[in-house]
């Protein structure tokens, strides 16, 4: 099957993360928005169109027929199929699980340069920034890395799964190249009580398919308009 992959063109976004399982595995995909007439064709279905099952935001996903849109579900989707996930349903819903906390963690990440509202620039809200972010770096970005340091630890590694590797480890991957765009200073101090963590993300780094995907074209460069943005009277 060639997938469809809709994500807004310019930034890496939450679709990247949907980007690294298809890129892993090998996976054809059009990266739809990024083609001349893609906008409009993403537009155009999340306008409803003929499909009576809108998606309500980018990324989503064409599959065949199916349409299915928020990066956790479409992962939750993909697990079997690209061998990113354990055969069992007590194990898929496991890494759903440890998906969706990586959905709540984005959330957090976002909000340090939009606290207050999306439609605002950040330099509308600068100040309220600066001081939600200081509690993210102090309180959030330890208590969610040192959680996935604690399953890395139990499940014996060198995967959160163990020995077998997911999704879930390239979203562990992408969260830390992000957070060191966009805090290197902070990160480079929280980064000492999460080695298990750090030594996936070097592990995925070096996986043949996504090293060639990091030196590819198809690779955007973070940048202050995605999720991930380095300001730096935020990095503390």
């Amino acid at each position: 099957m060639r997938y469809q992959l809709f994500y807004w063109p310019g930034i890496q976004g939450r679709g990247e993360f949907v980007r690294l399982a298809l890129e892993d595995a090998g996976a054809a995909y059009d990266d739809v928005a990024r083609s001349n007439t893609g906008m409009d064709k993403m537009m155009a279905m999340m306008n409803g169109g003929a499909d009576k099952r809108p998606p309500f935001a980018p990324p989503f996903l064409k599959a065949g027929k199916l349409v299915i849109a928020q990066a956790a579900e479409i992962l939750f989707y993909f697990g079997p199929r690209l061998k990113l996930a354990p055969g069992d349903e007590a194990g898929r819903l496991w890494l759903h699980q440890l998906q969706l906390t990586v959905t709540d963690f984005v959330k957090e990440i976002h909000d340090t340069h939009h606290p207050i509202a999306g439609s605002l620039y950040y330099e509308d809200q600068m100040p309220e920034a600066k001081k939600f972010t200081h509690y993210f770096l102090k309180e959030r970005v330890p208590k969610y890395l040192g959680y996935f340091e604690t399953v890395l630890n139990k499940s014996g590694g060198p995967y959160l799964l163990g020995r077998k590797f997911s999704y879930v480890d390239l979203s562990l991957f992408q969260l830390i190249e992000g957070l060191r765009y966009a805090f290197p200073n902070a990160m480079t101090r929280i980064e000492r009580k999460i080695p298990r963590v750090v030594a996936v993300r070097d592990k995925v780094a070096a996986r043949p398919r996504i090293k060639v995907y990091l030196a590819s074209e198809r690779r955007l460069a973070f940048n202050e308009s995605g999720i991930f943005r380095h300001y730096p009277e935020l990095d503390d």
